[in-house]
């Protein structure tokens, strides 16, 4: 019979992912609520070490794939050892962040084990005769459905900053299982040699507590530098609408949409973005809205908790100037 809340632990470089840490929390309340076990997965090379920090999380167990094999994500390597690990182990559950990795990752999975996928979770909730529903957004965030998987194992993808992070236990331990790593050789198709990381002191722009986005109004790549000092000075990330990236102003990892990353900071600034549908289904679920823009009717202001009519070329520099008024004090 399957059991267990398994959650898939991502990391890079050693590091585990905050959206991770979010899951792992959530699965503990799950995990009380069923009375399933919580188990971590993690996968990679020298990963050792990962295992007591999810045990503080709240997992009872630990399942590490350590091999060179999985040192760099690869999407034939992690599914065939994944997929392995599953039909061996069957859990009720397995929960993966709605990342790069996550997005790549999950519906493999579920081909492979013919199981059914929830994407984009935003809640979980318990019911005693469905087990587990997953509550998703459809219509750009207009409306949401409930998604009930009668299969096993039932897999989703969590939104970031859907759930807060628990206070972890540093004493908690947990019980750590070196998993046999298998990878059938059909599924090496693609071997990673290196990769080159962008190296900034600014957060992940899905886990930024304050993102700063500039749309078609910040009218040249050059001025982004206004919005990466603001940025700077309140710990944030920078991100952009469609119209900026597909202006080559900046590059597609930075931009926020429904066809790029979905956050849900603590504070959103929209800089000359009009607020098109596909961008609002990006940041609505920002608990605090500030925008700026020329255009009084622009849609933007119907979801922005506090609007400034003005030019951004005036308004972010005062806005950075009194932010760091409040940060020093």
């Amino acid at each position: 019979m399957p059991k267990g809340i398994w959650v898939f632990v991502e990391q890079a470089e050693g590091k585990v992912r905050k959206i991770s840490l979010e899951i792992l929390s959530q699965g503990r309340k799950i995990a009380d609520q069923t009375g399933e076990p919580l188990a971590a997965v993690i996968a990679g090379d020298g990963i050792a070490d990962l295992a007591q920090e999810a045990a503080g999380y709240g997992a009872d167990q630990v399942f590490l794939l350590n091999s060179p094999q999985l040192a760099q994500y690869t999407t034939g390597a992690y599914t065939s050892a994944l997929a392995k690990l599953i039909q061996e182990k069957e859990p009720q559950a397995f929960l993966l962040g709605h990342t790069a990795v996550g997005k790549d990752l999950a519906p493999r999975l579920a081909q492979r084990l013919g199981v059914g996928l929830a994407s984009d979770v935003i809640d979980i909730e318990v019911d005693p005769e469905k087990f587990l529903l997953y509550k998703r957004p459809v219509y750009t965030g207009s409306a949401y459905s409930f998604v009930e998987i009668v299969s096993r194992p039932s897999l989703a993808t969590v939104r970031a900053k859907s759930f807060p992070v628990a206070e972890p236990d540093p004493a908690r331990q947990a019980e750590v299982i070196e998993a046999a790593v298998t990878i059938d050789p059909e599924d090496l198709k693609v071997i990673v040699k290196d990769v080159a990381y962008l190296v900034t002191s600014r957060p992940a722009l899905t886990e930024a507590d304050f993102v700063i986005s500039g749309g078609r109004g910040m009218k040249g790549k050059e001025n982004f530098a206004l919005l990466e000092e603001l940025a700077d000075v309140v710990g944030g990330a920078v991100g952009a609408s469609r119209a900026a990236v597909d202006s080559g102003w900046i590059d597609n990892q930075f931009q926020v949409g429904q066809t790029g990353s979905i956050v849900a900071p603590t504070l959103y600034i929209a800089c000359g973005i009009s607020g098109a549908i596909q961008h609002i289904a990006g940041m609505g679920a920002s608990k605090v809205i500030i925008a700026v823009n020329k255009d009084p009717e622009a849609p933007i202001f119907n979801v922005a908790d506090y609007g400034i009519v003005g030019d951004l070329f005036e308004v972010v520099p005062l806005l950075t100037e009194e932010f760091k008024k409040l940060v020093n004090g």
